[in-house]
């Protein structure tokens, strides 16, 4: 005779919640709703697929630390906006990121630059690809901690691996001799490997006056502009629309 109650309990221990739980709600189903075998397995194991997925898109949302919990259905595309759908389209699968292609968004503040950086962060984290969103302050802060703390290499290291690093606020304010030679150690490390979006009110062209160094900039500007998508946002203030 066959033990339901052991086969739940051996679900549980290999730690096949999803699938204890449709064999369990099998159990309570009227006799004319009954599956077969084949059903049964095929349904458990579906469920059991979207849970880890649930679970792990979770945890990567969780260590990616994104400022907006955004995603691209709510993005607004618009002739206006200078945002299209098409552009928008490109982005949605994330196949940029296993092409090493890079996203440059422009804007001025409040038009939504940080926003859509989110959303295609939440994409890739739904897609089982780990991300990593940094305020440039942070990442300057990053820097200064692990030069002090020994973690130098490490962190680079670490940065190195992160399929998709989101960089925001970039050129708030001119950039010193250690954060342009780690950024272009890092952008060394992720060419034509990994992917990086960049959040800026900068316009392209004002990039080389914050990188502040001639040969700095030449060499940054390379690695980030080729094969890069470019999203120049255009409008009038989200925020302040909201709050009308």
């Amino acid at each position: 005779m066959i033990d339901n109650n052991a086969t739940l309990n051996g679900l549980e221990e290999l730690k096949l919640h999803a699938m204890a739980e449709t064999f369990q709600a099998s159990l309570t189903t009227a006799a004319h709703q009954v599956l077969s075998a084949q059903e049964l397995l095929a349904q458990m194991v579906q469920n059991e697929q979207l849970h880890r997925t649930g679970k792990r898109t979770e945890m990567y949302l969780k260590l990616s630390n994104l400022r907006y919990d955004a995603t691209l259905e709510q993005v607004e595309c618009s002739s206006a906006r200078n945002l299209s759908k098409g552009q928008l389209q490109a982005l949605c699968d994330c196949t940029f990121i296993s092409r090493a292609e890079n996203v440059l968004i422009t804007g001025a503040t409040g038009c939504g630059k940080t926003y859509l950086a989110c959303a295609i962060g939440r994409q890739a984290c739904s897609l089982g690809i780990k991300v990593l969103y940094l305020g440039m302050n942070r990442l300057v802060e990053k820097i200064s901690l692990a030069k002090i703390d020994g973690s130098y290499i490490k962190l680079l290291n670490q940065l190195e691996k992160i399929p998709l690093i989101i960089i925001d606020d970039f050129g708030i304010v001119p950039m010193d001799s250690n954060t342009r030679l780690t950024l272009l150690q890092l952008l060394e490390d992720r060419y034509n490997r990994r992917s990086t979006v960049i959040a800026s009110q900068l316009p392209l062209s004002k990039w080389y006056e914050t990188i502040n160094e001639p040969t700095f900039a030449d060499a940054i500007m390379d690695r980030l502009s080729v094969s890069a998508h470019r999203i120049e946002l255009k409008g009038e203030s989200l925020r302040r629309k909201k709050q009308q």
